[in-house]
């Protein structure tokens, strides 16, 4: 349910919650991870000494890349049904850069996601145009867009987002993820942190991956702010078939499953970015994606 970097709050099937180590043979295995056990994890406990002895086959998982140990991941979750991204227009406002990387991460995955955007009170004419075609271009991918203001608004579509799911929950600090959570549940008590004047960014508040009961069948996980998000394990080749607009194209280009679209002739894709087919800020993402080194950062 919580992990601490050292300890790890384990919920038993009797609903007991126990605060238990790693035995050192699982922080020793040779992960490439930061964090071999993960909030979500299934684990095997030895009660008495208080130990994690075995991990379960993972469903699934998301990380990115470690801004702490090079070479490395770091798990955000395992064993989610959804990833959910709350974005803001301002204060602070959320790239559309950030929001592809999420998405191509747990699209990665096999894992569905969805878009919240949060701070509608505050919006001027000119966010909220932007945010309405921001929204245009991800429910055509069929990817929920919500639209809130977590403090006050009503919250019925995202209960119903959230409902029978377990579902992870990412944003930048400041977007306002610890105050939607605390209205989700009462039993939900995550601090609230300011936005900075000066750089009109967030604060983290959040320090820690935490899952939490919603009700018998929803678990949403809340995860620290992220500053930045590396993709991981996605070869330069793989990228495209991330983008579910270009992977629907990739067989119509000449050079099909080795084309980059970036300048091969008669790539499919990058004639569907001239006629407006797939949007000038996904397309830009891609290549972002792909020129950065080391696996793209």
């Amino acid at each position: 349910m919580r992990s601490t970097g050292s300890q790890y709050d384990v919920l038993t099937e009797t609903g007991e919650r126990l605060v238990c180590r790693a035995r050192g043979k699982l922080r020793l295995k040779g992960y490439k991870e930061t964090n071999p056990v993960a909030v979500g994890d299934w684990v095997e406990i030895d009660k008495a000494a208080l130990l994690i002895t075995e991990i379960h086959e993972r469903k699934n998982h998301i990380l990115r890349k470690s801004v702490k140990k090079t070479g490395h991941a770091h798990v955000l979750a395992a064993n989610i049904d959804q990833a959910a991204l709350v974005v803001t227009m301002v204060k602070p406002a959320t790239s559309t850069g950030f929001i592809d990387r999420f998405l191509v991460t747990a699209e990665a995955y096999d894992i569905p996601q969805g878009l919240i955007f949060n701070k509608q009170d505050i919006l001027d004419e000119e966010s909220r145009e932007l945010q309405e075609a921001l929204i245009l271009i991800y429910s055509d991918l069929k990817i929920p867009c919500l639209k809130i203001t977590a403090t006050t608004g009503n919250l019925d579509e995202v209960h119903e987002l959230l409902r029978n799911k377990t579902t992870l929950i990412a944003g930048h600090s400041g977007v306002g993820k610890s105050s939607l959570l605390n209205r989700l549940s009462p039993e939900i008590n995550q601090p609230v942190g300011e936005i900075s004047e000066f750089h009109e960014k967030g604060m983290h508040t959040t320090t820690f991956a935490e899952m939490f009961r919603i009700d018998d069948k929803t678990f949403v996980i809340d995860t620290p702010g992220i500053k930045e998000w590396g993709l991981v394990n996605i070869t330069a080749e793989e990228l495209s078939d991330n983008f579910p607009e270009m992977r629907a194209l990739r067989s119509e280009c000449r050079f099909g499953y080795r084309c980059l679209h970036v300048h091969e002739p008669q790539c499919a894709v990058r004639d569907a970015v001239e006629q407006g087919k797939i949007s000038i800020s996904r397309y830009t993402s891609y290549l972002s994606m792909l020129e950065d080194e080391d696996n793209r950062r």
